[in-house]
């Protein structure tokens, strides 16, 4: 796999150009974006750039962090708080999310997605309003080990990390996760799976495949 650098403003507008010459998959009117990533990636904010170069063409988007779809903490701690197979199975509610953010989108959808779930915090429901997507509109999914899931991205982009740089970025408290995200590597391969792979070992030169490498 080729890398090239780039500068994360234009790997945004690069991006956006080309989603917003997309169409969706399914023949419905929303376009479904994935941004993968473990945390140290950012994938978060990897995705509000590219929706604002988005909203700049004129799409409305809706950015959604998996982060609001945590199962409670009774289910993730079932093992323990810091059993790393049961963060890469059980930790994300992706029931939830193929009812509350995917279904809605689907042809003849409504299109009213809930933004958020759980409150990890709080560990209670946020009941958070739905927000109605337009036709036409922009729907960015963001967050760690996304592509093992077969959710209907349209495009799906993957911000990858060398072992040892996600290692020496991973926040001391959350090492643990490591195994997950080592197992979701050989498991799912996501840099395989994704149309654009970025590489973010330093955080400061990004490289990228293009597009549909």
């Amino acid at each position: 796999m080729r890398f090239e650098p780039i500068t994360w403003e234009r790997l945004s507008e690069t991006l956006a150009e080309h989603a917003d010459g997309l169409h969706p998959a399914d023949g419905g009117p929303w376009l479904r974006i994935g941004v993968d990533g473990a945390p140290a990636a950012l994938p978060g904010d990897r995705a509000e750039h590219v929706a604002g170069a988005l909203r700049a063409r004129g799409r409305t988007v809706l950015t959604v962090s998996t982060g609001g779809f945590l199962r409670p903490a009774s289910l993730r701690y079932e093992y323990g708080k810091q059993d790393p197979d049961a963060y890469a199975e059980g930790w994300f509610d992706t029931g939830a999310l193929w009812r509350e953010v995917f279904r809605p989108l689907e042809p003849g959808g409504s299109g009213r997605v809930l933004p958020d779930l759980w409150d990890p915090v709080t560990d209670r429901a946020t009941r958070s309003p739905y927000r109605v997507l337009p036709e036409g509109g922009v729907l960015i999914l963001h967050g760690p080990l996304l592509l093992g899931h077969w959710f209907p991205f349209d495009l799906r982009v993957h911000l990858s990390l060398s072992a040892g740089a996600l290692r020496r970025r991973t926040e001391e408290a959350e090492q643990w996760t490591l195994p997950a995200f080592a197992r979701y590597e050989d498991e799912v391969a996501p840099a395989e799976s994704a149309d654009v792979v970025v590489r973010t070992d330093d955080p400061h030169r990004p490289a990228w495949t293009g597009i549909g490498a």
